[in-house]
Parts: structure tokens; sequence; C-alpha cells
């Protein structure tokens, strides 16, 4: 039996698209359950979290489970019938706009990490990169 070292990553952005919560699984775990995980922690580590919008791999029970215990309102973005070709779905361009960042690490291009826990700080180490950019960024000086 060949060793499988494919991996997906689920992730929880706020809506400037920073991170809030990231979980890499085995390609094989499915995404309600990876989700399950995933919203517990953020939904702890973060109170005042009310609304998260999540594509189609989402629904079922998750919707219910989020609004009865976790108090979150979990709506899922569905591709529309007029849709043609890879539009982005509205929301989902600030998760997609995330893994580009992520493209741009590159060590985070290829699935180098054994662990999914390294995997996910790998994550974390490239946000964090992403940020300090953004806040060492110089600013015109205001009139």
């Amino acid at each position: 039996m060949a060793q499988d070292n494919r991996r997906k990553r689920h992730a929880v952005v706020d809506t400037l698209g920073l991170l809030l919560g990231v979980m890499v699984t085995a390609a094989d775990t499915g995404d309600r359950a990876a989700a399950l995980v995933l919203l517990h922690q953020v939904a702890d580590a973060h109170r005042l979290l009310a609304l998260v919008c999540a594509d189609g791999g989402y629904t079922g029970s998750l919707v219910e489970y989020c609004l009865a215990k976790l108090t979150l309102v979990l709506v899922i973005v569905k591709r529309s019938d007029d849709m043609h070709g890879f539009g982005v779905l509205p929301k989902r361009w600030i998760v997609v706009r995330l893994f580009a960042h992520l493209m741009r690490s590159r060590r985070l291009v290829r699935d180098f990490e054994r662990r999914t826990t390294s995997a996910e700080a790998m994550i974390y180490w490239s946000m964090i990169l992403l940020m300090t950019r953004r806040l060492a960024r110089s600013r015109p000086a205001r009139a």
C-alpha cells in the first residue's frame, strides 16, 4: 500500500482575508468533519464571530450544529445555475485570495511536510510574513 501525502487545507478568514484559523487534513478526510473541529477552535478563539460563509462542501447537518452548539450562523454560498465557467462565488474570493497568497510561499507550493501540524505551522508562518509586509509598507504622509 503506497503512502498518500495529499492534503486538504481548510481555512477561516475574516473579511479582510486575514487568517483566523486553519486545519490541514489528509485528502480522504471529509470536509464536514474537518470543519466541525476547525469551527470549534475558531469559535473558542474569536468569541465575537457570528457569521461564517462556506461553499457547498460544508452543507448538511453542520449548518444546524453550528447554530445550536457554536452560536454561529453558517451560510452556504451556492453556485447559481446562471454561472458558467470557473467564476468565483460571492465571498468565496476572499478565501481564494488567501490560497493565492499562500502559493507565493515556496514551501507551500508543494506538500513538503510529513505531518499536518507542520503544514499548518507553515501556513501560519506565511500569513505572518504577509501581515508584517502589509504593516511595514510605507504610507503616504497626510497633508
